[in-house]
């Protein structure tokens, strides 16, 4: 592959905020926005955009952008659980719960990192298993006086948004804790990945059978899986556990298949608003939610600890590839024990 060929493109976006274009030789493309260090758009070699993006999202700080794939963290929260542990802590008075709150301060639920202006890493560490990945661009986040008030810690917060030579992405986060007070601190992690579907209707999550999750339109009450695959027919906001490294999302409308590889997140969110909360949403269209899915690798239930100077690491590739659902050419048990 001729290396002239692979682009990286520094430019403005929407409302004058600043973006990387990724290109690769098929016309794969992917763009990333400094603000949040979110992807907005990830398109195959025909020009088919595969991420979902509200036509209603704000590009406009602080608000987060409505879809593709927001970056969570330092915290990942189901807005009735933290509704809950607020109670506790101002009803109970519980120790536990109150130092619980007071690490994580007036957060967000998802965190303050998609709300903040990212900036190009100039001095990224070694990334040899990207070494297939020449559009590329990496990026850092950093505490600041702000993000102090409410999360009083120190650290390094790197992004590499990848593009592959055949259109794959990938996004890989490093994590370190930079406090200089020898202190510990805890956070829990999300790719947010908005992904396009024809007719949510006509959709199939496989790989998450058998497994036990939490359900959070039922106060986060743990259940099993019982079905051979997720199907979608209302609202649906499910944080599986312990997952397999790799998920099957399989489009039956446009016979396309998404693969989602992960690393370092043991958890998977499933969630669609289904048209009653889609139309309380003020950045979401009311019938948007037909044409979307996410299926987030995160790390939910048990949160992450770094001692000072220690570093985590996680990974998420997605591909989309001609699916079997249909046309019976590729089998998505196959896909997913491959490789």
């Amino acid at each position: 592959m001729s290396s002239e060929k692979v682009h990286v493109e520094h430019c403005k976006g929407v409302n004058g905020l600043d973006k990387v274009i990724l290109r690769e030789i098929r016309r794969c493309s992917a763009e990333v926005y400094l603000y949040g260090g979110q992807v907005t758009s990830w398109k195959n070699a025909h020009g088919e955009e595969l991420l979902f993006v509200s036509s209603k999202a704000s590009f406009r700080p602080p608000r987060a952008i409505r879809g593709g794939i927001p970056i969570c963290f330092p915290q990942v929260c189901d807005s009735i659980l933290f509704v809950f542990a607020i109670f506790i802590y101002l009803f109970l008075n519980s120790s536990i719960f109150c130092i619980q709150l007071k690490s994580t301060g007036s957060l967000e639920q998802y965190g303050f990192a998609r709300n903040r202006i990212w900036s190009i890493d100039l001095d990224p560490p070694p990334s040899p298993s990207d070494i297939s990945h020449k559009a590329f661009v990496d990026l850092i986040l950093t505490h600041s006086e702000e993000d102090m008030k409410i999360w009083p810690h120190r650290y390094d917060c790197r992004l590499r948004v990848a593009l592959g030579p055949t259109g794959d992405l990938m996004l890989t986060s490093r994590i370190r804790n930079t406090n200089t007070d020898g202190k510990s601190f805890t956070f829990r992690f999300a790719y947010q990945t908005y992904f396009f579907v024809t007719d949510i209707s006509e959709v199939r999550v496989e790989g998450l059978e058998t497994l036990d999750y939490l359900d959070n339109l039922k106060n986060g009450e743990r259940f099993t899986e019982q079905e051979d695959a997720i199907t979608f027919e209302s609202e649906v906001d499910k944080v599986y556990l312990s997952t397999p490294t790799k998920i099957a999302i399989l489009d039956h409308e446009r016979k396309r298949t998404f693969e989602l590889r992960k690393d370092g997140l043991p958890d998977a969110v499933v969630w669609n608003p289904w048209d009653k909360k889609a139309k309380s949403m003020a950045d979401f269209g009311d019938n948007e939610y037909m044409h979307m899915l996410c299926v987030e690798a995160a790390c939910v239930e048990e949160p992450i600890t770094l001692k000072p100077g220690e570093e985590w690491k996680g990974r998420q590739g997605i591909s989309a590839v001609p699916s079997s659902y249909c046309s019976e050419q590729l089998d998505p048990r196959r896909l997913l024990l491959s490789g």
